[in-house]
C-alpha cells in the first residue's frame, strides 16, 4: 500500500499495490506491412509509429489499411499498445492509449486491456520506461513481451482517481500540442526571413532611417577562425563542476574547467550531424568530435553564427561510413 506525494484533494486513502498481470489481459496485434499501407481504407497502427509519431493518448490515427477485415485485429475502446521490437530498450517501453475502437492493430504490437482507465495506465506506464525497458531482452534488435510485461510491479488507486489523473494530464498534452504547432510556425516564419535577409531582398535602415553600407563579400575565413577540442566525454565521466560541456546533441554535463573565455560557434565535424552549427556560452567546452569557431576582427559572433546556419555545407562534407568536414574546406 501506498499514498502518492502529489495529490488531487478530493481523493484519499492508500494506492494498492498489484502486478499488471492482475488487472490487465494481453493480446497480439496483426501484421499490416508496408505495401498494405494505402491511402483510403480502414484506420490502422504500424509497431514503429508507437515510438516515432504517437504520445500516451491516440485519438487521430494517420495510417490506412487496404486489408481486409478478416485480416486485422482490431482495437478496443481504451486499449493499449507496447511495441514488441525494436532498436533500443527504451524506444519499445512506450505505452500509448488508443481511445477508439476499430482500429487495426499491427503485428509486433501487446495490447493490454485493462479493467481501469487506459489512458491512466499509459501514463503511468511511460513513467516507468527506465524499469520497463530493463526487461526487454535481445542485443541487435530488443524484444518485449508480455510475458515480461505480466510481471511489473504497479500501485493502482480507484477508478475515479484514474479518471481524474488522465483527463489532467490530457490537457497538459494538448497545451504542449499547441505550443509544438505555434514553435513550428515561428520556425518556418524565421527561414523565411533568413532567405530574405541573407540574399539582402530585406535590408534594415540605421537609427536615422538611412539606408547601411552595401555589404562585402568575403570568404568565411575572414570572419572566424578555427580551433580544435581533444576533449572525450569517457574521460571526464567523473567530472563535476559549473562550466558547460557541449556534445554533437548540445549540452552535455559542467565540468570544473573551461576552454573558452568567450561566447564561441561549435560545428559538428565527425560523425552524425556533420555540419550543423550550435551557438555555445562563454566559460564552456567542446567535445573533440567538434570545432571551435571565434571571431576575427570585429566580426559580430551572432551574426556569423545565424549567416553559418542559412548556408549549405554539405559539398564540403567527406567520408561515407564516417562523415568530416574540415575546416580548411569551408
Amino acid at each position: 500500500m501506498d499514498v502518492p506525494e502529489l495529490r488531487f484533494p478530493e481523493f484519499s486513502g492508500e494506492w494498492e499495490e498489484k502486478k499488471l498481470v492482475d488487472i490487465a489481459k494481453f493480446s497480439k496485434g496483426k501484421g499490416i506491412s508496408k505495401k498494405d499501407i494505402s491511402e483510403e481504407g480502414i484506420p490502422c497502427i504500424r509497431y514503429g509509429e508507437l515510438y516515432t509519431t504517437y504520445k500516451e493518448k491516440i485519438s487521430d490515427v494517420v495510417s490506412k489499411t487496404n486489408l481486409s477485415k478478416d485480416e486485422l485485429v482490431f482495437s478496443s475502446e481504451n486499449d493499449i499498445i507496447i511495441p514488441t521490437s525494436g532498436e533500443t530498450a527504451i524506444d519499445i517501453a512506450t505505452a500509448s492509449c488508443v481511445i477508439n475502437e476499430g482500429i487495426g492493430i499491427g503485428g509486433d504490437t501487446t495490447i493490454i486491456k485493462t479493467k481501469g482507465d487506459g489512458l491512466f495506465f499509459s501514463y503511468y506506464l511511460n513513467s516507468k520506461r527506465k524499469n520497463i525497458a530493463k526487461l526487454a531482452q535481445g542485443v541487435s534488435v530488443v524484444h518485449l513481451y508480455s510475458t515480461h510485461l505480466k510481471i511489473l510491479d504497479l500501485k493502482v488507486p480507484q477508478i475515479e482517481e484514474q479518471e481524474k489523473i488522465a483527463s489532467f494530464l490530457s490537457k497538459v498534452d494538448e497545451k504542449i500540442g499547441f505550443l509544438e504547432k505555434k514553435q513550428e510556425l515561428w520556425k518556418t516564419y524565421k527561414k523565411g526571413i533568413m532567405q530574405q535577409i541573407f540574399s539582402q531582398e530585406l535590408r534594415f535602415k540605421d537609427e536615422n532611417g538611412a539606408d547601411y553600407p552595401d555589404w562585402e563579400e568575403k570568404v568565411l575565413g575572414d570572419l572566424i577562425a578555427g580551433s580544435s577540442s581533444n576533449l572525450s566525454i569517457n574521460n571526464l565521466e567523473n567530472n563535476a563542476g559549473v562550466y558547460p560541456l557541449y556534445g554533437a546533441v548540445g549540452f552535455m554535463k559542467n565540468i570544473d574547467f573551461y576552454e573558452k573565455d568567450e561566447k564561441y560557434i561549435a560545428i559538428i565535424k565527425d560523425g552524425a550531424g556533420v555540419g550543423r552549427t550550435l551557438l555555445c556560452d562563454k566559460k564552456s567546452s567542446i567535445l573533440g568530435t567538434m570545432q571551435y569557431l571565434t571571431s576575427k576582427d570585429q566580426n559580430e559572433l551572432i551574426f556569423t553564427y545565424y549567416l553559418m546556419s542559412y548556408m549549405n555545407f554539405k559539398k564540403y562534407i567527406i567520408g561515407s561510413t564516417i562523415p568530416h568536414i574540415y575546416y580548411k574546406d569551408y
